[in-house]
């Protein structure tokens, strides 16, 4: 049963509000409450990468990139060439667990097709 007589301050009704020595306690061990925040880091993030090589035709690299990494004809068309013309490019960033299925797609995809095409992973 609720008695609304009793004042707003009485620590009955607030407990939050009760004094150390009310709960038993002595003044000594009243302390101040105080909530940590904890920050999640975000995890490391991975770069796939197409290795050149002189034997997997372009076309079939333009259908990994549209493939696998979802890209339009003519940006797996500018990342080919780059593939070509340096040696090798970034075709992504994910998580650990998306760059390594990636990898592993794309390796068992050319070697499916007996391209020697090479795609590997590395930490940003």
């Amino acid at each position: 049963m609720r008695n609304d007589s009793l004042p707003p301050e009485d620590p009955v009704l607030h407990p939050l509000m009760a004094s150390a020595g009310d709960d038993g306690e002595s003044e000594g061990d009243a302390g101040l409450a105080t909530k940590t925040k904890t920050r999640t880091q975000r995890p490391p993030m991975y770069k796939v990468l197409l290795l050149n090589d002189d034997y997997t035709p372009m076309e079939f690299v333009v259908h990994i990139l549209e493939r696998f990494f979802g890209m339009t004809h003519a940006q797996a068309f500018e990342i080919m060439l780059t593939v070509h013309k340096k040696g090798l490019a970034v075709v992504g960033v994910y998580s650990f667990e998306v760059a390594e299925t990636k990898v592993g797609q794309v390796m068992d995809f050319a070697r499916r097709h007996q391209h020697p095409l090479q795609c590997t992973m590395e930490k940003e």
